[in-house]
């Protein structure tokens, strides 16, 4: 892979995937080929891209370098292995391989040296889990962590574009906010996802989190509340301090999803003690979960690589 890698994206006419072109564009890729289900295949999407089906047969002759896929789970299972017999890097945005053993769960600006030690699959996050670690990595690196809990505000774009138009047609106060995840009598998997993907990310597989999510009736932009217990003492004015200095994070007084939309960090605010817990922090922040909590992700990861392998 020398110079720009040629780049397949796998979903493109997706919530995720119109993302993912946008910045392709935006960050200078030319040689960007656009796939998705049968049912898009032979349109034509903004900029003249002529949509391909995505077939195993047609990704392990695509003679790209990379896959960026923007599907469900179930089908990242059947195509990203296919993919991968092409030699391409395949870096994944479901659930398929995340918590999978040998296969980097990656978010670049805490773990991104894990990237290049792929063997053809690099994991996206969860679009919650990218921007919690974003904001506990730099805490657990300067106080250590103890205990997590999140409650996570979801917008309509994380269930996809047929979310986004039910919000669009209908007034926000009678949407219908069903949680649209998978329940197994205790919580939603979207909780299980974001306490072990961010131990897996965090590389503290025993780290106590209790998540609770809800959709909301937001049309871009995850916001989250968390509640920090650490090893060491640490003052909101530290937190902000070392807070305001980590990548991918912006210091804002009061975070919402408006501000958040379109903006590449976490912005992060509200720091201050847990009323509850003295020892405790309380902090509240907002990410574009398309951008950060998905396409851009994927993009850093792709980058990572490609700087490794020039500095090696």
């Amino acid at each position: 892979m020398d110079g720009r890698p040629r780049i397949g994206v796998v979903g493109a006419t997706g919530a995720v995937g119109r993302v993912t072109l946008e910045l392709l564009r935006e960050r200078g890729y030319e040689d960007v080929r656009a796939f998705a289900s049968a049912r898009s295949a032979g349109t034509t999407l903004d900029g003249g891209l002529a949509v391909e089906e995505a077939t195993p047969e047609a990704l392990r002759g695509a003679g790209v370098d990379v896959f960026l896929f923007s599907v469900g789970t179930r089908t990242s299972r059947e195509l990203v292995p296919e993919a991968v017999e092409s030699g391409a890097l395949c870096v994944d945005k479901s659930a398929a391989f995340r918590l999978t053993d040998g296969i980097p769960l990656v978010v670049p600006e805490v773990n991104g040296a894990r990237a290049s030690e792929h063997q053809g699959i690099v994991a996206n996050p969860n679009c919650s889990s990218i921007p919690l670690c974003l904001v506990l990595a730099p805490l657990r690196d300067a106080a250590g962590l103890r205990r997590v809990r999140v409650a996570t505000y979801q917008s309509a774009a994380g269930a996809g574009a047929q979310s986004m138009e039910r919000l669009r047609a209908e007034p926000p106060e009678e949407h219908d906010l069903r949680m649209d995840w998978d329940f197994d009598g205790v919580e939603f998997d979207e909780e299980t996802k974001i306490r072990e993907e961010t131990r897996k990310i965090l590389e503290l597989p025993d780290l106590p989190i209790s998540a609770t999510c809800v959709r909301v009736p937001v049309m871009i932009a995850h916001a989250e509340a968390v509640w920090v217990e650490t090893e060491e003492p640490l003052s909101p004015e530290d937190a902000e301090r070392v807070l305001g200095a980590a990548p991918g994070v912006r210091l804002e007084p009061f975070p919402t999803p408006g501000q958040a939309k379109g903006l590449d960090e976490a912005l992060v605010g509200r720091i201050r003690r847990d009323a509850a817990d003295p020892s405790g922090l309380a902090l509240f922040f907002a990410c574009d979960n398309l951008r950060k909590g998905a396409a851009l992700n994927a993009i850093q990861i792709v980058e990572q690589v490609l700087a490794d392998r020039a500095a090696a």
